[in-house]
């Protein structure tokens, strides 16, 4: 079985330079090569900009496992099978909150700025790719399906195929649970800032820390407050623990389900709008799913969606359904 090769490229950002959390604006961008493209100088490829979930960048999908493949050794197992070749790209928009949701957020950063100005032009520019939206797809798990799903559906002038695996969405069933937890956590620890300082000092992290990290992230990527302490806005009050709405509709403005209205035409023009997610998300994400689905089926949206029987966790396999389909919409 012929194998492509990864490229590991430092790239220096220059719109997450100074950026508020105080993350590196230097970024390692592992790009995956496709095994004819040494062997094929004169050949062009798609490329696919591959996004990963909360508290992760795109070295983790290089992750080696026994018992479920690593997306280079999986990409070189479809291409072996089959697939169509193309270059994938895994960007790094971690941040001190565990991500950026692939947003701009005034505390985070400009992220989406640097996945659309930055990335994509550096991707055409620096390796044989076939220019143009027909030819570019995203794809991503979890926070990854949701940057995926909202960069896709916002910018269809670079994106033709979005792959959204267990994407969040419905937000008010896959974040609004966690947060009274949430807020505990925070109040326990005397603040957003006495919190992320700890979290980040304990050698050893616990369930409930990651819990209240990822709503703290979401704060940070949805709800930006210049005025607040971390520059972010909680949905609680963290004296009280009272519900914030003031602070959750600005949460539920970047729902994919509530904007899926506003980008049809968005939806519409895609080559490939792939969705899934498994029957037992611990996060209920399967009912957001459907809802999507349903809503797309409504205004005749083209797009495939299935069901497995999984939860949110370890389902990297769900890649080789989508993967194959991504390489021939986008031409491989």
């Amino acid at each position: 079985m012929a194998h492509g090769r990864v490229e590991v490229h430092e790239l220096e950002s220059r719109v997450l330079a100074g950026n508020p959390a105080g993350d590196p604006h230097v970024r390692r961008v592992p790009v995956w090569l496709p095994p004819s493209y040494g062997s094929q100088p004169a050949r062009h490829y798609p490329v696919l900009f591959a996004l990963t979930g909360f508290a992760g960048r795109g070295r983790m999908l290089l992750n080696d496992n026994p018992w479920s493949p690593a997306l280079d050794d999986r990409l070189d197992a479809l291409v072996g099978a089959g697939c169509g070749e193309m270059i994938v790209v895994m960007p790094d928009c971690c941040t001190r909150f565990g991500g950026s949701q692939y947003l701009n957020s005034a505390a985070t950063g400009r992220y989406a700025d640097h996945v659309l100005d930055e990335l994509v032009p550096w991707a055409d520019a620096t390796f044989r790719t076939r220019p143009g939206r027909d030819h570019r797809g995203v794809a991503g798990k979890s926070s990854g399906g949701f940057g995926a799903l909202t960069l896709g559906m916002t910018r269809p002038d670079l994106f033709g195929a979005i792959a959204c695996h267990s994407g969040d969405m419905y937000f008010d069933y896959c974040y609004r649970p966690d947060i009274p937890k949430a807020c505990s956590v925070l109040q326990e620890a005397g603040g957003a800032l006495a919190f992320l300082e700890r979290f980040e000092r304990r050698p050893q992290k616990g369930k409930d820390d990651f819990l209240a990290l990822n709503i703290l992230g979401m704060a940070a990527s949805y709800s930006p407050d210049a005025d607040a302490e971390l520059g972010v806005a909680l949905p609680f009050d963290l004296a009280t623990g009272a519900f914030r709405d003031e602070v959750w509709a600005r949460w539920l403005a970047h729902d994919p389900l509530l904007r899926l209205a506003e980008r049809e035409a968005a939806l519409g023009s895609l080559k490939l709008l792939y969705m899934d997610c498994g029957t037992k998300d611990e996060f209920h994400l399967h009912h957001g799913a459907r809802l999507f689905a349903r809503g797309l089926r409504s205004r005749g949206i083209a797009h495939e969606y299935q069901e497995f029987d999984d939860g949110h966790m370890n389902v990297g396999y769900r890649y080789d359904t989508s993967l194959p389909l991504l390489a021939k919409a986008l031409g491989a």
